[in-house]
């Protein structure tokens, strides 16, 4: 288990590097002023200066990709419950989630705006949930009628 919670963590870490990357181009593609916004500007006024901003937006994410590649492990725990894999998975997701949200400035910092991101970080997790969820029992119904 731990072997495979350091892999996918070190995968994880990758994907988030790259995830972050990628979106830096998006946004200054959508911007669409020829210039390469790699940062917020609260970010920069936040890190001191463009560059630590970056440094700080990289690290950040690499360390979100590693913890959010690295919890599902949690789906692998066969003496678990569904629901404790589940609320532990959520847990750890939205505990990880929000302050890389909050720091990096992916949303305003007021509480309704914490309220609406709640609601829609839970909203997207129960919808995947319940689409992986119908998946596997398909998948178990294919199965046992094979069996």
């Amino acid at each position: 288990m731990k072997k495979q919670l350091l892999i996918r963590g070190l995968i994880g870490a990758g994907v988030g590097f790259f995830i972050c990357y990628f979106i830096t181009i998006i946004t200054s593609v959508i911007i669409g002023n020829g210039e390469f916004y790699p940062v917020v500007p609260q970010a920069i006024e936040l890190f001191g200066t463009e560059l630590n901003a970056v440094i700080a937006q990289t690290i950040i994410s690499m360390i979100y990709g590693a913890i959010l590649s690295g919890t599902s492990v949690i789906w692998a725990i066969d003496r678990w419950s569904l629901i404790k894999q589940t609320i532990t998975h959520l847990l750890i997701y939205s505990t990880a989630t929000f302050p890389v949200a909050y720091f990096l400035y992916w949303m305003p910092h007021n509480v309704i705006s914490i309220l609406i991101y709640y609601s829609v970080f839970i909203t997207i997790y129960f919808f995947i949930w319940l689409i992986s969820y119908t998946k596997t029992k398909i998948t178990i119904k294919k199965i046992n009628t094979k069996l």
